[in-house]
């Protein structure tokens, strides 16, 4: 009976079946009517504004109940400390794995390829005015304390709601009443983002349109193997890579752990944006057992430094470019090439389509030679952008449950029950009053059910 009823009170699975039909007409409208598929392209970008409106706040509430409710602030410090360590070693590695793969499939050799210059340096340009390493951790700082809600910068929001969070810590007891309060404005922000939700078809619907009316379906069949290799690079990185290590640091199975966020993967894919999925990550691993505090600070932090599908894409892009304009790099610049981007992918991480705009920016400082070469992907940077995005996301769900390991954050046994859907999420809400067990929740649920 319980089961029957939960089915009937849960109507989301209708929701991303809706996105997967939206998928599929959008891809079929800007195949036939290319024209009119362009005109859709507001909606895809509205409904992502939509979810980045929401970003901020939830964030700043989760960080701020996640502290105020420690006693020890050295917690928080060895969360994020141990984040930064474990991110640039992931995005090293993934660095690696691009490099290797792209010199054994050698995707763009043999290839002549036209100049586009304007759209390279267009691009590297975008990359320079993120102002390099020191002015991105200059704009870490907000004008003011409000300011960080209302920008839409990550970073921002989580430096003031950790100001914040360590404040309401201080007051001791005294703090407990504004504790309450941003647990109910908490509630409050994740029902307006349950109901952002379900204008995911329309913007799945206008983004697709868009992207396959501008590009056309050729545009993604004369540069598949360069794709098919991404993807695949990526696959074996989540599954085989980060995978193996989630199960040999805290026994968790990388292919329960997709399933578990498998609608997150369907709104990435959808939006090609891992943003799209930050408010409900933040969410999902805070019902699976990670302390609230762990969860606030390590997924804001892996948006902007744990980017490994990124860091794959510009390693193999770059060699991809290099080889399809007859200038292959040796074995010496590529290994240059790999230390410039690691730090290049952290400078520009707050650069909009920063993938792209790093690879630019890199080839330009590297080696300008190989800016022309950009504009080669440009036309199938949106479909790759997927892989990029889904690979960022699976790695930072990852670097969750990892940290929360090492730091004893995590409770193991709910993760457990969570991943076996003994204890479902609830997506009405997107909130867990506590983290109790899973007959107390069983039991929470039935009585809420009778009140209903």
């Amino acid at each position: 009976m319980s089961d029957s009823t939960r089915t009937r009170r849960d109507r989301t699975h209708w929701l991303y079946l809706a996105v997967i039909l939206a998928v599929v007409a959008g891809v079929l409208v800007g195949w036939l009517a290319p024209g009119a598929a362009q005109s859709f392209a507001p909606l895809g970008t509205i409904f992502v504004n939509l979810i980045k409106m929401m970003i901020a706040p939830v964030i700043f509430c989760t960080i701020v109940l996640g502290i105020g409710s420690v006693r020890a602030a050295a917690t928080v410090g060895k969360v994020g400390g141990l984040a930064i360590g474990y991110f640039l070693v992931m995005s090293t590695i993934a660095l690696g794995i691009g490099l290797v793969v792209g010199n054994l499939l050698q995707p763009g050799a043999g290839l002549n390829i036209a100049s586009s210059a304007k759209a390279g340096h267009n691009l590297a340009d975008t990359a320079h005015s993120a102002g390099g390493t020191w002015e991105f951790i200059q704009n870490i700082v907000p004008s003011t304390l409000l300011s960080s809600l209302t920008t839409g910068n990550v970073l921002q929001a989580l430096f003031v709601a950790l100001l914040v969070g360590f404040a309401v810590q201080a007051m001791g007891a005294t703090g407990e009443p504004i504790l309450r309060g941003v647990a109910l404005l908490q509630k409050l922000v994740f029902r307006i983002l349950v109901m952002i939700l379900w204008l995911a078809p329309i913007g799945a619907f206008g983004a697709i349109a868009n992207v396959v009316g501008k590009t056309g379906l050729d545009a993604v069949a004369k540069l598949g193997t360069l794709m098919l290799a991404f993807y695949l690079t990526c696959v074996v990185f989540v599954f085989g890579v980060l995978g193996l290590l989630l199960w040999s640091v805290s026994r968790v199975s990388i292919f329960k752990l997709v399933r578990y966020l498998a609608r997150e993967y369907l709104l990435i894919v959808a939006t090609s944006s891992s943003e799209s999925a930050l408010p409900r990550l933040i969410a999902k691993m805070d019902h699976m057992g990670v302390e609230r505090t762990t969860v606030g600070v390590v997924v804001p932090t892996g948006y902007s430094f744990n980017l490994d599908g990124t860091a794959i894409y510009l390693t193999m892009a770059s060699l991809f470019i290099a080889e399809a304009m007859g200038k292959p790099l040796s074995i010496g610049e590529q290994l240059g090439l790999l230390l410039f981007m690691i730090i290049a992918s952290k400078g520009a991480a707050g650069v909009t389509g920063a993938g792209l705009a790093t690879l630019a920016g890199g080839l330009q400082s590297h080696r300008p030679e190989l800016l022309d070469g950009v504009g080669l992907i440009v036309g199938i940077d949106r479909f790759m952008s997927e892989a990029r995005a889904l690979t960022n996301f699976s790695g930072n769900a990852v670097a969750t449950v990892l940290i929360g390991t090492w730091t004893k954050t995590v409770d193991v046994d709910r993760v457990r029950v969570v991943l076996d859907r003994e204890l479902p999420f609830d997506e009405r809400t997107m909130v867990d009053d506590d983290h109790g067990t899973p007959a107390q929740a069983q039991e929470s649920e039935t009585k809420d059910l009778v009140e209903a």
